[in-house]
């Protein structure tokens, strides 16, 4: 993991530390990411409406979108819950099962909070550039969502 990532880390601990209430947290999460990662354009979390296996749209930061309300298996994000992976998408153009948020997003990756191994919430981030993702993303973002797990 890159430095930049373990104090960003080191700063979302404090977040998740801090008594707010998870909105609040996962909003200051979303603007830490946006603000602090280059390449991270938009940050947000889909949380997880089990009783009708939708995935609903919570605090984040960037663009406005519609997709507030995502089916489970539609989509990367709906993909992601009913899988229970991380997934990269380094060029939206190249997915069958893409819903694109606006025009300007190039690529997206989107991990999974589990809880008790069970999918509760995700974290969606989309760049506007292409393959911008790397593997210390991948273990960078997977940490944040082990931090978060236990709030949900």
């Amino acid at each position: 993991m890159k430095s930049t990532h373990k104090d960003l880390l080191h700063d979302i601990e404090i977040c998740v530390s801090s008594g707010q209430n998870l909105p609040i947290i996962l909003s200051d999460v979303c603007n830490l990411l946006k603000d602090k990662v280059f390449h991270y354009d938009w940050v947000g979390f889909y949380i997880l409406d089990k009783q009708n296996s939708l995935l609903i749209l919570g605090p984040y930061c960037g663009k406005p979108t519609e997709h507030t309300i995502i089916p489970v298996g539609k989509g990367v994000c709906g993909q992601v819950a009913q899988s229970l992976q991380l997934k990269i998408v380094q060029d939206v153009t190249l997915e069958n099962n893409y819903i694109a948020c606006n025009l300007d997003v190039q690529s997206e990756i989107v991990v999974p909070v589990l809880k008790n191994s069970q999918f509760v919430a995700e974290i969606d981030i989309d760049s506007h550039s292409t393959a911008p993702f790397t593997v210390d993303d991948e273990k960078f973002l997977s940490a944040v969502c082990d931090l978060l797990s236990p709030l949900f």
